[in-house]
């Protein structure tokens, strides 16, 4: 049981002086790019699949194309 509380203790200790946390701006910006990153990524996905899913004789349809058909 010694062992828990000395890790709890050293955990705690870690996180309060030895942690750099960032700036409420630093966080915004952060939080900002991985928004405008997640939203460029699935709109690349998105248009990819949309591409190869338009001619309608082949096998994979896109996912509009199962979307579709459902």
């Amino acid at each position: 049981m010694s062992k828990v509380k000395e890790y709890i203790e050293e955990t705690i200790t870690e996180m309060v002086h030895r942690v750099t946390w960032p700036t409420w701006k630093e966080l915004q910006a952060n939080t900002i790019l991985v928004v405008i990153s997640s939203i460029l990524i699935a709109t690349y996905i998105f248009v990819v699949d949309f591409i190869l899913g338009i001619n309608p004789n082949s096998f994979w349809k896109g996912l509009l194309g199962f979307i579709y058909n459902m």
